[in-house]
């Protein structure tokens, strides 16, 4: 028996088995996408596990990664992979936690603007392969389209310093992979159209609910009515005084992040507080200071946005010496570091030479402090300053340890506390209590019986009667 096909049987059953692969394939959709934890990588564009985008998921830019999923970004970087080879510039983690404004944070994590946080993340990817042997050369420039559609500048400087539009390079290659690099830097880069977006609904925001003219705000901290504060020239020092810009304690909230170069972008507060921290431990003597310091972030961050908002502090300095005396009573309450630290900053700029001509003229000057109500004494002792009163007293040890218009620091041989004060006595009166013998109380009755035996004399012989 002759069991042999003809032709046309044989292309009939060919393009059956065309169609039903065909059917397969649509109907089950997710075996055609790629995947990130594919093991193998082929030709058409699946990701492997060696892949940039797998390693930046597993890296310590976790920050990143995790708007990258809220941006719901894999499958746009996936495409890219399998058609070109990444160069990815990763903001460290700080620079997305602290030194972003959590205004524009709140902004970029709302759903409505998933397309300006899409912008913003692409904003960091170039689809070439750039790494550290392929940057320009020294004093030159690039420029390169990113996935966003925008140019970034990318600057090989003179001094070996390289720089991505603003933002400097701080780990060259810091993750390599054969289908891309990814190049760690300091700051978020932020394309324009992003910050116009977000400016626009800045402003939309502050316009949906106008408030009558003339309409009295009332400041939550003081319950006391707003002062709008006059115009000032850029530059100026505030209208305000220090004590409006005083952040919540540190119970309530901490103080917020100031932004680079402060709102004004006059003075870069943050930058001068690490600069004399720095200059405390280079020193020497007042580790512990520097140390308290590092700790309270909320504390020195604070310094920082008041200097970037053109306030200016003069700190105390207790030295080592003078901290090794705290005890931990002293120092175990809840806020008790912070307020010990506020009652050491003064909020005016002064020097060695300011502060002893002013006891020297005026005898007492009693100094404001960051914390209120209490102010500290300062007058003229041995041909130095002294600080406080009886045995919390400090003297000016180190004069002028750091000065740069800002901020003065004077090093001192003790640490301040505020006077208690004084409890009232009250004055306990002593009272003599006198016995008074009083009658027995008589009824209506025998009222009237000691009337009857009154008249007839015979009242004397009951005692009730008398």
């Amino acid at each position: 028996m002759d069991f042999t096909l003809s032709a046309p049987f044989k292309l009939s059953i060919i393009f059956s088995f065309l169609l039903l692969s065909f059917r397969i394939s649509s109907a089950s959709p997710e075996y055609s996408k790629p995947r990130l934890s594919s093991p193998s990588a082929n030709s058409s564009g699946q990701i492997n596990s060696n892949s940039v985008l797998v390693a930046l998921l597993d890296s310590h830019y976790t920050e990143l990664a995790e708007l990258i999923e809220k941006a719901l970004l894999l499958q746009i970087l996936e495409d890219a992979v399998g058609n070109h080879n990444l160069t990815i510039f990763a903001p460290r983690n700080e620079a997305l936690e602290r030194d972003l404004d959590p205004e524009f944070k709140r902004f970029l994590l709302e759903p409505r603007n998933l397309k300006s946080l899409q912008t913003l993340l692409t904003f960091h990817v170039i689809p070439t392969r750039i790494g550290s042997t392929e940057w320009p050369k020294h004093s030159e420039s690039t420029r390169h389209q990113t996935l966003s559609n925008h140019v970034l500048r990318l600057t090989h400087h003179s001094t070996g310093e390289r720089t991505v539009d603003l933002a400097k390079v701080i780990q060259p290659d810091a993750i390599t992979r054969p289908d891309g690099v990814i190049h760690g830097i300091e700051r978020l880069l932020i394309p324009q159209s992003v910050q116009d977006d977000f400016n626009r609904r800045r402003n939309l925001q502050a316009i949906t609910a106008v408030k009558p003219e003339g309409a009295p705000e009332v400041d939550p901290r003081t319950h006391r009515l707003k002062k709008p504060a006059p115009p000032a020239e850029p530059g100026s020092a505030p209208a305000l005084p220090i004590y409006d810009a005083l952040a919540p304690g540190p119970s309530l909230a901490p103080a917020p992040a100031p932004g680079p170069g402060g709102p004004h972008h006059h003075f870069n507060g943050e930058r001068q507080v690490k600069d004399f921290i720095h200059t405390l431990l280079h020193y020497g003597g007042y580790n512990e200071m520097a140390d308290i310091l590092v700790n309270l972030t909320s504390l020195a961050t604070e310094m920082g946005r008041l200097v970037s908002e053109g306030y200016v502090l003069t700190v105390l300095a207790p030295n080592d010496e003078a901290m090794a005396k705290l005890t931990t009573d002293q120092l175990s309450e809840p806020g008790a570091p912070e307020q010990i630290m506020y009652y050491h900053l003064i909020p005016e700029y002064q020097t060695e030479e300011s502060m002893y001509n002013a006891v020297r003229r005026f005898g007492k000057i009693r100094y404001d402090t960051l914390r209120l109500p209490h102010k500290v004494v300062a007058q003229e002792a041995d041909g130095s300053v002294k600080f406080g009163q009886g045995e919390g007293s400090a003297y000016l040890f180190d004069p002028d340890i750091y000065t740069d218009g800002r901020i003065s620091v004077q090093g001192i041989d003790g640490v301040l506390f505020p006077p208690e004060e004084a409890e009232e006595k009250l004055s306990v009166k002593t009272v003599q209590h006198v016995k008074v013998v009083t009658k027995p109380r008589r009824g209506k009755l025998l009222e009237v019986t000691c009337r009857m035996l009154g008249a007839f004399g015979q009242d004397s012989r009951f005692t009730t009667c008398q």
